[in-house]
């Protein structure tokens, strides 16, 4: 069985058991939480939308590790057209949910390690490769969503994981056993990790000498004993607690830190351990295959946004307003182009030794750069076409009341013939997607910082062949 309904998605979550904390508390019931369980819905949309006849063919494909129909998710891409569908599949997400789907880090781990376990056992005869074969089938065959713990805490920046003064800054393995090894560390900005069934570590950094106990990749269930969720604030965080001023009323995004307090991983669950020279590898692959995610369902999400200030434009009377409608396509534009950059990233793809397709990096780098800009420029335009009660709009409870709400209802009307509730839902669609922060922080420093896109483009684009073509048009022979 490769395909979960979205029923029985929530039933495996339900019978798991992690450990977690909120707001000082620890939680029991994860999906009776209002606050978990509206995130936990937007990862269930993957498994939703592979029900309906209009997304199956995007979300469902057939696996060659197991001949059966899977979800793309668990898919590493093994062609242009998995890398192009990929892209289209979260920019489909994107505009489905207007947040963070959670889903596509985990199969943005598995590209990764369908890559690189296959070159470390080449170099040094190891069988990662074996086991992240049979940890693959494993997601495939019960259609699990994974979740990436890649970004560690890192301490003093400026020193190596090694000689941090408290080793535990980064993750890394503090013993090896007969059956296993142990881990100790902590990982932040955790996306949906509550959401998911498996939790896939890998390196933050490159690694050298002296950082083999850090140099760890590895996979353990989301319950695993000595594993602690602790769930991060964002801005309107407590909304979905308190049921009211909600604006996505559908779906949200949550980002625990994670902690592993000397945390057993069986070998046939560890992927990388010691090989220092590969977590470059890794962190590369993973990076440049997440920047890519971004791509598509950060444009999805800016399709959300239009239709927020389109709908905006209607309610207040400002439909014909010819500088909204440049704005409009101002936001068009940004998603557009992001989107292409993606596109461009996937069909510019090529296959590994391996047998996984992996895309351009330099491309997938320059969207993200281009993310972290102009969706902060679509939100501004999103906000000022819709107006300014995106920021202090009277709060659901006081629409309620029997003594003013009738006279917020009556100041509140816009446009005639637009229902006054219509008007303010959207305006809480509008707040929510332009200050969740726990999205619009992703959208700069989500798959790594700014500066580490600008790292990674210089790194790879071929400097020289660029020098060679301009010196021979200005007549330079060497």
């Amino acid at each position: 069985m490769g395909l979960k309904t979205k029923a029985e998605y929530l039933d495996s979550l339900r019978a798991m058991n992690p450990t977690a904390y909120m707001f000082g508390e620890k939680i029991t019931g994860i999906l009776d939480n209002p606050r978990l369980r509206a995130g936990i819905e937007a990862t269930a949309a993957t498994y939703e939308v592979a029900e309906m006849d209009e997304y199956r063919d995007l979300v469902v494909t057939q696996s060659p590790l197991i001949n059966e129909p899977v979800n793309r998710f668990t898919l590493p891409p093994s062609s242009i057209e998995d890398l192009v569908a990929r892209v289209k599949l979260n920019r489909r997400l994107g505009s489905y949910v207007g947040t963070c789907h959670q889903r596509c880090t985990g199969l943005d781990c598995l590209s990764t390690l369908s890559i690189v376990t296959y070159d470390i056992d080449q170099k040094y005869g190891t069988h990662y490769c074996d086991n992240f074969t049979a940890f693959l089938k494993h997601m495939q065959k019960n259609d699990l969503t994974g979740n990436a713990g890649v970004t560690d805490m890192k301490g003093d920046r400026s020193i190596a994981p090694h000689a941090q003064s408290d080793k535990d800054m980064y993750l890394h393995v503090v013993e090896k056993r007969d059956d296993g090894i142990v881990v100790r560390g902590a990982k932040a900005h955790q996306t949906g990790s509550l959401s998911s069934h498996e939790i896939i570590v890998l390196p933050t950094r490159a690694m050298r000498e002296g950082d083999e106990e850090y140099a760890v990749a590895f996979a353990v269930p989301a319950d695993t004993p000595g594993l602690i969720h602790v769930v991060g604030r964002s801005t309107l965080d407590k909304r979905e607690l308190e049921g009211c001023d909600i604006g996505n009323v559908r779906y949200s995004k949550y980002c625990p830190t994670l902690i592993f307090d000397d945390v057993f991983v069986p070998w046939d669950r560890v992927f990388m351990c010691g090989e220092t020279e590969f977590a470059v590898d890794m962190v590369v692959k993973f990076s440049s295959f997440h920047r890519q995610s971004h791509g598509g369902c950060k444009s999805g999400k800016i399709d959300c946004m239009i239709g927020a200030a389109l709908a905006m434009m209607e309610y207040n009377g400002t439909g014909k307003a010819g500088h909204h409608k440049q704005k409009v396509i101002d936001m068009i534009h940004r998603a557009e182009t992001l989107y292409g950059c993606c596109l461009a990233s996937s069909y510019e793809g090529g296959r590994q030794p391996s047998g996984t397709y992996f895309i351009d990096t330099v491309l997938s780098n320059a969207s993200k750069i281009h993310e972290g800009k102009e969706m902060a420029e679509a939100i501004r335009l999103m906000v000022d076409v819709s107006g300014g009660f995106v920021a202090d709009l009277p709060s659901d409870k006081d629409l309620e009341n029997p003594e003013v709400g009738g006279l917020l209802k009556k100041y509140l009307k816009g446009a005639e013939g637009v229902p006054v509730e219509n008007r303010l839902k959207m305006f809480r669609l509008v707040e929510k997607m332009a200050l969740e922060s726990a999205d619009t922080i992703s959208d700069i420093h989500g798959g790594g910082s700014p500066e580490a896109h600008r790292v990674t483009i210089f790194r790879e684009s071929n400097l020289n062949e660029k020098k060679k073509a301009a010196k021979r048009l200005a007549g330079i022979e060497e």
